[in-house]
Order: C-alpha cells, then sequence, then structure tokens
C-alpha cells in the first residue's frame, strides 16, 4: 500500500526528472503541457502553486521542507534547485537563480552525492549573479 508520503515522494521525483529534461533542452511534451503538470505537481507537493512558492523567502521553504521526512530532504532540495535553475533561466530572474544555488548546495550536503551537473551550474549560476 502506498503511503502519502510516498506518493509525495514520488511527485517529487517525477517533477525532478521533467525538469531534468527542461534543463537539458529535451522535452518531451510541449511546454504548455509541462507547465499545466508542474502546477498539479506543485500543488500535490506543496499544496499551493509557484507563484506562492516563489513569494517565500530561501528560509521559509527551507522550513518547509524541515517539516518533512529528513530522509527526504535531498530529493526536495534537487527539485526545488531544478526548478527554480529553469524558472530563473527562462525569466532570466537573479532571485530565482540565488534560490536554485541555495537549494542545490543544499541538496549535495545533505545527498552526499558528487553531482557534477549540480556543480556545474551552481558555479554558471555564480557567473551569471556577478
Amino acid at each position: 500500500m502506498i503511503t502519502d508520503k510516498e506518493f509525495t515522494l514520488r511527485l517529487i521525483r517525477q517533477l525532478t526528472q521533467a525538469l531534468e529534461k527542461l534543463i537539458l533542452d529535451k522535452p518531451e511534451e510541449s511546454l504548455m503541457q509541462k507547465e499545466l503538470d508542474f502546477d498539479t505537481l506543485m500543488k500535490d507537493i506543496f499544496k499551493f502553486d509557484f507563484t506562492t512558492l516563489s513569494s517565500k523567502s530561501k528560509e521559509e521553504i527551507i522550513e518547509i521542507v524541515n517539516e518533512r521526512q529528513e530522509r527526504d530532504h535531498k530529493d526536495y532540495y534537487e527539485m526545488l534547485g531544478n526548478l527554480f535553475y529553469f524558472n530563473g533561466k527562462v525569466t532570466q530572474n537573479n532571485d530565482f537563480l540565488d534560490k536554485a544555488k541555495t537549494f542545490y548546495e543544499l541538496y549535495l550536503q545533505t545527498s552526499g552525492i558528487f553531482a557534477l551537473p549540480v556543480i556545474n551550474r551552481i558555479s554558471e549560476i555564480k557567473k551569471a549573479l556577478e
């Protein structure tokens, strides 16, 4: 039997994978369809949309993640990094890119994984924010 936490974790991973495809410029569906899916996934995961999430400070978002089980934090941070990175690049929003950098760094810290694509994105964001 799938619990709510397992279902949410599956949604987070699904959103992370979809964002990775968009970041790597390999979308399988139209962007309009992806945006609809993102809104649905965001509401399923956080109970509000990206606009509401993006209006929160980094500290507020970290607090939301901290309310979840610790073993799931890395998945949340990876997804949040991808989410803010993609939206920051599309809209050229430095606040989103700064949030992406923070969440990617937290992902690397909590996961203990050496993820070269994430490290490269952090470097790219730092250059863009200079």
